[in-house]
């Protein structure tokens, strides 16, 4: 009952923000606004007296927060359960704590050094660059 109260306050003031803040006019709301002319107005405006418009304003924005909040803590107590009780579990293990299926065995991802791969000893291999030797200075 409270959450429908609070909810229908919500509703009402975020109409009246709406339309309050539409009626308001901007600080550069004249022609020389759009080209860059401020005219007696300064950088940011002229803070004179508070409008009526700008204080309901303020006094609709505090309310709307307020309901906010109220909606979210309302909520979160008519539906305390959690947010993962209708999904199904994943699958249940067997009986006795026994895994179905054994995971597949790790594959090699390269040879050991004893078992790397050496050219057949029919074929003759090239010496390195630093096992040859510079030809001899006459």
């Amino acid at each position: 009952m409270v959450f429908y109260l609070v909810l229908a306050v919500h509703l009402l003031v975020s109409l009246i923000l709406i339309a309050v803040v539409l009626l308001q006019s901007g600080k550069g709301a004249d022609l020389a606004g759009a080209f860059g002319g401020g005219g007696s107005q300064t950088a940011f405006g002229s803070r004179g007296a508070a409008t009526f418009l700008s204080k309901l304003t303020t006094a609709c924005a505090v309310i709307f927060m307020m309901t906010s909040l109220g909606l979210a803590i309302l909520y979160n107590k008519q539906n305390a359960g959690s947010v993962m009780e209708g999904v199904p579990s994943p699958a249940t293990p067997a009986p006795g704590g026994v895994p179905q299926a054994q995971p597949p065995a790790p594959q090699q991802a390269a040879p050991a050094p004893s078992q790397q791969a050496t050219p057949p000893p029919s074929q003759p291999t090239a010496p390195s660059p630093s096992q040859q030797q510079p030809p001899p200075k006459q």
